[in-house]
């Protein structure tokens, strides 16, 4: 099953939703007018919709052909980013200043949408499908949000499968991992506590800066030093604020940071290192620091059968040759980790890059989603639903 010749055949109607919902972004929680027009076009394609889990979710229930108890579930995510973009010239670029998709939301959504579609008419399958979308990945870990609220209990899943977009995996490409797909995302603040003065008196004063600064090259020692060199981690500091003069050493000094880990065990050992190594620095030079730790998304772990069930369906589209299931995982983190730790499922990604001189990062305020991977996207739902819920 290549592209499917009936969803080829609204796949400029496709293009249409999704630059509507391009020009239109939501942030975390507030996608109202992304919930609403998702929620009327599954009803018009006659899915059974439910609103509300998470505020703003959505979940469509389709029935096949039989009486198969087997259901499935399929999530893609609908919330923007708080970024002005800078796509001069598109038609469909952002109309709400400070808010953009700039991670292929508004494509994961269509891409569901399409495949909901062409189920709908179809229905070549046995058993029941749930179309999940979901608020707030980027912020507020919408998945978990959802699982608090009941999403499983009403609407049971055997296993769940959802994709994102790869601007640098050329267009046609799909990528299906057994095992780690995803890190684990924690983020901290460090707040450090010295005793500011005279800039030309140092011996006065505990400089803040100093002693953060010490702090930010000790925790490369956690990389460097204190992890299993075939154990993925990243360990970073992103922002250093402090101080308002050059002639005044300050009172405090702030940091922020991330850490990266593809393994729980892993994730936990960091996170103690971070905390023993900020404070050990800190009383070194004789500062105070406060920690604020905050555990993010957990690691995205890919279900061996499941990713091999994903990379079967892929290879029915695009071919087996354009499916990879060897390639490294990501350090970047992902909140459908929350609905893999309750069900087995798999997360792919879609290759969108359209020619070697493309490629916008994800996140860039340039990034647009490549309209040519929505039907190979509504494609690999399709398949994966009538491989895994056959009829008879």
């Amino acid at each position: 099953m290549p592209v499917h010749n009936r969803i080829a055949e609204f796949a400029a109607e496709m293009t249409a939703w999704r630059r509507d919902l391009h020009a239109n972004p939501e942030l975390a929680f507030e996608e109202h007018r992304t919930s609403a027009i998702v929620a009327e076009k599954l009803a018009s394609f006659g899915v059974e919709v439910h609103c509300g889990l998470a505020g703003t979710g959505v979940v469509g229930v389709l029935r096949g052909q039989g009486g198969g108890a087997r259901a499935l579930g399929l999530r893609a995510d609908m919330d923007a980013l708080p970024m002005q973009e800078t796509g001069a010239g598109r038609p469909h670029a952002s109309r709400v200043p400070g808010q953009m998709h700039a991670c292929g939301h508004d494509g994961h959504t269509t891409m569901l949408l399409g495949a909901a579609k062409y189920l709908a008419e179809t229905r070549n399958f046995d058993g029941t499908v749930h179309f999940i979308f979901q608020p707030a990945e980027e912020n507020g870990g919408g998945a978990e949000v959802m699982l608090k609220e009941g999403l499983l209990e009403r609407f049971p899943c055997d296993a769940l499968y959802a994709a994102h977009t790869d601007p640098y995996l050329p267009l046609g490409m799909i990528t299906a991992l057994p095992g780690p797909v995803m890190a684990a995302a924690d983020h901290f603040t460090l707040k450090i506590h010295g005793k500011g003065g005279h800039a030309a008196r140092p011996h006065h004063t505990i400089d803040p800066v100093l002693v953060g600064s010490h702090i930010v090259l000790a925790l490369q020692s956690i990389v460097s030093r204190r992890t299993n060199s075939f154990d993925s981690v990243v360990v970073g500091v992103s922002t250093f604020n402090a101080g308002s003069a050059s002639n005044i050493i300050p009172e405090t000094a702030v940091l922020t940071g991330t850490v990266r880990t593809l393994r729980p065990e892993t994730q936990q050992e960091s996170a103690a290192l971070v905390r023993h190594i900020v404070e050990m620095t800190a009383k070194t030079h004789g500062a105070a620091v406060d920690i604020d730790y905050e555990w993010g998304y957990p690691p995205v772990v890919n279900a061996l059968h499941e990713a091999d069930c994903a990379a079967r369906a892929a290879a029915r589209v695009v071919g087996a040759e354009k499916v990879i299931t060897d390639a490294s995982p990501s350090m970047g983190g992902e909140d459908f980790a929350f609905m893999l730790l309750k069900r087995p499922g798999a997360y792919v990604k879609f290759g969108q890059k359209a020619c070697v001189a493309s490629g916008v990062a994800l996140h860039n305020p340039a990034f647009d989603f490549n309209d040519d991977l929505s039907p190979i996207g509504a494609s690999y739902f399709a398949a994966l639903v009538e491989q895994e819920l056959p009829r008879g």
